[in-house]
């Protein structure tokens, strides 16, 4: 049996990542801040479909989770041969309406963490000749959106060079960037979410699977919706003036209120 490794596992996406592997037989490492929370689906996933479920309790913003998390991927006895990076936040608030503080912390979680466990992920993997990383990003990537929008470019675009530097390797990356999602993500960051349309949300459990589906064929990147794909086919062609023009516009009507 494969293990795979998942951050943010409690909730959202990664527990939808954390349901679906583990009724396809894959063993888990579970990864969140909240022991209790791990505790419970880890029990949860074991009973239900009789899988072997680790947790380790880690903040990826701090040093000593990243290392944790690091220390357990670079495991050659007990080898992780999927790593889901999904563990991320939002900050409500335009550009200086969000402390200095948790602009850091974001990028924090969601570049420098990302950076470190994948290479200890797959420095490990390449040595195997096998192995998989999905790194979660966000179409948020693809408009100019503020400090959420550039640390999801990063993501795209580290996780893209990455997959073409380890061609050939068994090795195979993919960057994740999903639309508006039912989650607690929104909930969290103290955003209201009565405003977004109810065509522009995404089932957690449809995406994981699209998600997956993408990685087998090999895809670097996976935007894993027809509503999403054609909007960003717009977003590629529309002048970048004219663009954070709409999206700014767009940002007051349908982002976090």
């Amino acid at each position: 049996m494969t293990t795979a490794l998942i951050t943010g596992s409690t909730a959202g996406i990664g527990a939808a990542f954390a349901r679906r592997l583990a009724a396809d037989g894959h063993n888990l490492v579970l990864v969140a801040r909240d022991t209790k929370r791990l505790g419970e689906q880890a029990t949860e996933l074991h009973d239900r479909h009789g899988i072997e479920a680790e947790v380790l309790t880690a903040d990826l913003a701090t040093d000593e989770g990243i290392e944790a998390v690091a220390t357990r991927l670079s495991d050659r006895k007990n080898p992780v041969d999927l790593l889901i990076n999904n563990a991320g936040f939002g900050n409500k608030g335009h550009y200086l309406e969000v402390s200095m503080a948790d602009e850091l912390t974001m990028l924090k979680v969601h570049c420098e963490a990302v950076l470190r466990l994948t290479s200890a992920a797959t420095e490990a993997m390449r040595e195997r000749g096998r192995g998989g990383v999905v790194n979660v990003a966000s179409v948020a990537a693809f408009v100019p959106r503020g400090t959420y929008g550039a640390s999801k470019a990063w993501v795209v675009q580290f996780t893209q060079g990455a997959a073409r530097d380890l061609a050939g390797s068994g090795v195979r990356l993919m960057a994740l960037a999903p639309g508006f999602v039912r989650t607690e993500f929104h909930q969290r960051a103290g955003m209201g979410t009565d405003n977004i349309p109810n065509w522009m949300w995404l089932d957690a459990d449809k995406l994981v699977a699209a998600a997956l589906a993408d990685l087998a064929r090999g895809k670097s990147l996976s935007i894993p919706d027809p509503r999403y794909k054609a909007l960003m086919g717009l977003v590629k062609v529309a002048p970048r003036g004219l663009l954070g023009g709409i999206t700014s516009k767009t940002g007051r009507k349908y982002g976090p209120r």
